[in-house]
């Protein structure tokens, strides 16, 4: 995984301090709205749960003024979140003016994003109907029913393998305002078992009338990915289209040039492939002239690791 999140939201990361104790000690912190405050439980430090941390932090710093939040690790292997949505929904009238929330901001020397165990995440899209972006990071046991939320313009899903069921529900979810929307699918090996139908509402376009950013990415089936955006008709209105980071081979790739036009896209990002080089040069020579930026990543096919003869091809985020 990449380091902890420097921004969000448009803001830089803030780590609220372990020795902010309440009002007296904020003399120093920034202004509550200029920063995305990230709030941790630290895997080196057992005397602090997540939710005393976060209680510091609404006793501390003025929250009607807090516009980004980022949650951090919040407890030993195998915890689940429930009681940090809790808190955070408990809360919800205490952070009025909360536009951003991404949670799990928890990176490789705390846990794998394989061991990230997630839960219900609808309760803080209910809870916060003001949200404009929200991000998880963990597909372990991570349940998103479909929801209605009338604000949100951004919806972020990282993990090294999203289940089905949270995928249908994503492409079910009545979200009028989305703009973007990035999903990583993952692998089968880490219960990601979606395949193109879940996909249907999104490819459709009979869902996110204001989508123009669609990401579906980090995935083992990004050539069968490929083969239905070549006549989705979800594709006629996007300015990106991102199908990065995924085994995608030459195969997905010629589908999805043949398919429909791709001219009218400002960028197609396809980095972390497996392409040849032709190909590369196919796309590139198609598209460019037309001003689509295209991200092939040229060295990607020379990422093939072969033992015994055998290709092996991996996802850019696995365990």
């Amino acid at each position: 995984m990449n380091p902890y999140l420097q921004e969000f939201h448009g803001l830089p990361a803030f780590d609220f301090p372990d020795s902010v104790e309440g009002p007296g000690d904020a003399a120093g912190l920034p202004a509550p709205e200029s920063v995305a405050w990230r709030i941790s439980w630290s895997c080196w430090d057992e005397g602090e749960e997540w939710e005393e941390a976060f209680a510091r932090f609404l006793s501390a710093v003025d929250t009607t003024r807090v516009r980004a939040l980022i949650v951090g690790a919040w407890g030993e292997w195998g915890n689940g979140p429930e009681e940090v949505i809790n808190a955070l929904v408990a809360a919800c009238d205490r952070l009025p003016s909360l536009r951003g929330l991404f949670l799990a901001d928890i990176v490789d020397h705390e846990f794998e994003i394989s061991s990230i165990v997630q839960g219900d995440v609808s309760p803080l899209l209910e809870g916060f109907g003001e949200l404009e972006e929200f991000g998880v990071r963990g597909g372990n046991q991570l349940v998103f029913p479909a929801v209605r939320h009338e604000r949100l313009r951004k919806l972020t899903v990282e993990t090294s393998g999203m289940p089905a069921e949270a995928v249908r529900g994503v492409a079910a979810s009545d979200l009028p305002a989305l703009v973007h929307l990035d999903l990583w699918l993952g692998t089968s090996e880490y219960s990601g078992d979606a395949g193109v139908p879940d996909l249907a509402p999104i490819l459709e376009g009979s869902r996110l009338p204001s989508l123009k950013h669609l990401a579906l990415r980090n995935s083992e089936i990004q050539d069968d990915i490929c083969a239905a955006l070549a006549s989705a008709p979800v594709v006629a209105r996007l300015n990106v289209l991102d199908v990065s980071m995924g085994v995608l081979t030459d195969e997905g790739a010629s589908a999805l040039l043949t398919g429909q036009p791709l001219t009218h896209l400002k960028s197609l990002d396809l980095h972390h492939n497996y392409l040849s080089t032709a190909m590369c040069t196919r796309l590139q020579e198609s598209l460019e002239p037309a001003g689509v930026q295209v991200d092939v990543d040229p060295d990607g096919a020379e990422a093939n690791e072969e033992d015994d003869d055998t290709v092996l091809r991996y996802v850019a985020v696995g365990e």
